[in-house]
């Protein structure tokens, strides 16, 4: 059976919205992988037109504009008799700033992480979510909902912070399977089996020895992986 597509909340840090370690506060993983999901990537141009001219001034390029990305959550619990409640609600939640950024005085919400198997699409803020419950209990409870999510990237100079601020790049992710320690899972990913911490920053695990099987992991790149097992 194929892997299933989710959307991870990730914690940004307080101090200058960068991610903070990576280290994952939520996750959604749709019922039914995506028939399809949207991208657009746009440029800005300018054209400044000269009086009297009889055609026009070449354009002048201003720059790219961040990609957007957008998909719909298809949330099914209906079968299952399962509320899909708090699925919304983490959805929602992406739209409001975290208790510990507002306390820093830079409020965020959570950036989030779109992926599909082993390939992570965006790393974002979530700019709306428009929810359209389907099916629902006698007592009102939702059991069926789409959820449209749209994502703008973060700009990778921001999301590819130096290992020693505490930033890390999120590249792709990979299924633990039983049997698999944070040190077995560095030897195969880098080479390394020192390299688990970096793994362990990346994901908030204590223990390094006990993973448990259908867990998804955030794989950082080698070079911050590199640099941290010479620490």
């Amino acid at each position: 059976m194929s892997d299933k597509a989710y959307i991870a909340l990730i914690k940004p840090k307080a101090a200058g919205g960068a991610p903070g370690g990576g280290t994952e506060i939520g996750r959604v993983t749709f019922t039914y992988n995506p028939k399809e999901f949207s991208y657009r990537k746009a440029a800005t141009w300018e054209r400044k037109p000269a009086k009297g001219a009889r055609k026009s001034a070449p354009p002048e390029f201003k720059g790219a504009e961040p990609t957007t990305l957008s998909v719909e959550v298809f949330l099914d619990g209906y079968e299952a008799g399962k509320d899909v409640s708090a699925d919304i609600a983490l959805l929602t939640s992406c739209c409001v700033p975290l208790d510990a950024t507002i306390s820093s005085k830079k409020p965020s919400p959570p950036w989030v992480i779109f992926g599909w198997g082993n390939q992570v699409h965006i790393t974002a803020y979530v700019k709306s979510v428009d929810v359209k419950c389907t099916m629902f209990t006698p007592e009102g409870v939702p059991l069926r909902a789409t959820c449209t999510v749209a994502m703008e990237e973060i700009p990778p100079q921001v999301a590819r912070q130096n290992p020693t601020s505490g930033g890390v790049t999120t590249l792709r992710s990979r299924l633990v399977v039983e049997g698999d320690t944070l040190p077995s899972v560095a030897f195969q990913e880098y080479g390394l089996p020192s390299a688990w911490r970096v793994l362990a920053e990346a994901n908030g695990i204590d223990d390094p020895l006990r993973l448990s099987a259908g867990r998804r992991l955030l794989i950082p790149d080698l070079d911050q992986a590199l640099e941290a097992a010479s620490t």
